[in-house]
């Protein structure tokens, strides 16, 4: 048996590795989606606001670009199989104080950013950030533009994330006069009776007209997310989603695999058990969203996420820019994070730093003029390396071996000697290839990235598994 991965390149015909859900089983363990690394399970309280403040005066030297993304925490109606950080109410004027705070919070911030830094980079996520008004969403937009300063450059990405149930035609015009150019509307299923079983009716003429008006204003790109192995849904009837999603033909597709863990997230335990697809029922529908999405010109960037051929993420992975970030796959490399709100993660050069998740602490830290910090993580020099490894393989799904030595002074199969003997069955079971230092992932492999990815990640075998989600 080969014990480097030099040595069972012979051993695998990797152009004709095959789809099977034996194998796949076999990799359907648990997992970091490493949005970043280390992930957030090695974030530490000791790291403290003055460490955030202190690792934003570094960040200024590099006078890297700004990424910001801003935390609306409220919904009006829970979604039974949300994991987010969320608080359900209906009266939109408990956004007020809320907004006020993240004024408070930007102002502490940008105290220690060089602000002619420009802001590339904006995504709004939540909860629900429609939940605003829409003088809400002005006041938030002059807030940050006044902190910061937003750009009005073609090429920014300024997101936001929208529940269809909850914006109409004049909610997009909006968006777009404060300087939106993408949007990501959530749909999970359009199967009436899964959607009864989650707690969410949309309709698919909700989705369908925000899409044509979205098209009409010319917003740049637009993304859809789905979500596989929810309550009652088959293989069958997740291909009938998949049908009318292609129809629409949006620019991106996030297509998540639901992860049921009630005992963490209490609305989920409106579930039933019994409803839920069994594994083998859910690698059919993957097997289905792949074969059909690939068949209708989506490539298949990694794990859950596929884009058009001309789309600016299939176009940064081509050119190798393409990065990992707490929103997932981002087109913006070579940007310094900037998190705010409840429960938001900022990611600098060489630090991580997030928030409290409880907005009661959230607030009470702001009134006393300091950030809510509650934990985080300055890089070790290893940490650092692993990160460019670890991400390089996962958003290029290629990882040079001798180019990552170059940029960090290292010889890389010393220093990932662990590392390289792991993927020896990976590259077996025809998920990776090796030639000339270059280790490729396959089509199928692609799928796996996780799981090929832990094997650089030196904190995971100090953490315990069950705190991340199935791989697939």
């Amino acid at each position: 048996m080969p014990t480097t991965l030099n040595d069972a390149v012979a051993d695998s015909d990797l152009s004709a590795a095959a789809w099977s859900d034996a194998l796949l089983q076999r990799y359907a363990t648990s997992g970091p989606r490493y949005t970043s690394y280390p992930t957030a399970l090695s974030f530490d309280e000791a790291f403290t606001a003055d460490a955030f403040t202190a690792a934003l005066a570094r960040s200024n030297d590099a006078q890297r670009a700004l990424s910001l993304y801003v935390h609306i925490p409220f919904c009006r109606k829970i979604c039974f199989y949300c994991a987010c950080n969320k608080i359900a109410t209906k009266n939109t004027a408990l956004a007020v104080p809320y907004l006020a705070r993240l004024d408070r919070e930007m102002a502490l911030t940008a105290r220690h950013i060089d602000t002619r830094r420009p802001v590339k980079q904006l995504h709004w996520g939540g909860g629900t950030p429609t939940f605003l008004t829409l003088d809400q969403m002005s006041e938030l937009i002059d807030c940050l533009d006044a902190r910061f300063g937003l750009s009005s450059d073609p090429e920014r990405d300024y997101a936001i994330e929208i529940d269809p149930r909850e914006a109409d035609v004049l909610t997009l015009r909006h968006l777009q006069s404060l300087g939106f150019n993408r949007l990501s509307l959530g749909v999970q299923d359009l199967d009436p009776q899964v959607q009864r079983a989650i707690n969410r009716h949309q309709p698919r003429v909700l989705t369908e007209t925000l899409m044509d008006e979205a098209q009409r204003l010319g917003f740049r790109s637009l993304n859809l997310d789905l979500i596989y192995g929810l309550p009652l849904q088959t293989a069958d009837s997740f291909a009938q989603t998949l049908r009318q999603v292609i129809d629409l033909n949006p620019a991106r597709l996030s297509v998540f695999n639901y992860a049921h863990l009630p005992e963490r997230f209490p609305p989920q335990r409106r579930i039933r058990q019994q409803d839920l697809p069994d594994a083998d029922e859910k690698l059919a529908m993957l097997r289905v969203t792949i074969d059909m999405l690939t068949d209708a010109g989506y490539v298949h960037i990694g794990m859950d996420h596929f884009a058009r051929p001309d789309d600016s993420l299939t176009l940064a992975q081509q050119n190798g820019t393409l990065q990992r970030n707490f929103q997932g796959y981002s087109s913006h490399a070579q940007c310094d994070l900037i998190g705010l709100g409840v429960s938001a993660i900022s990611r600098l050069e060489d630090s991580y730093a997030q928030n409290t998740s409880t907005l009661a602490d959230y607030e009470a830290a702001l009134d006393q003029g300091r950030l809510a910090i509650q934990r985080g993580l300055r890089l070790t020099l290893d940490d650092r390396i692993r990160r460019d490894a670890i991400e390089r393989l996962m958003c290029d799904m290629r990882l040079d071996l001798t180019a990552l030595g170059e940029r960090w002074q290292i010889d890389p199969q010393d220093y990932f000697k662990e590392a390289l003997a792991t993927l020896v069955q990976a590259q077996q079971d025809g998920l990776v290839n090796l030639h000339q230092d270059v280790i490729t992932v396959t089509s199928v492999g692609r799928l796996l990235v996780r799981h090929l990815a832990m094997a650089f990640d030196a904190h995971l075998p100090l953490q315990t598994p069950q705190r991340y989600s199935k791989i697939i």
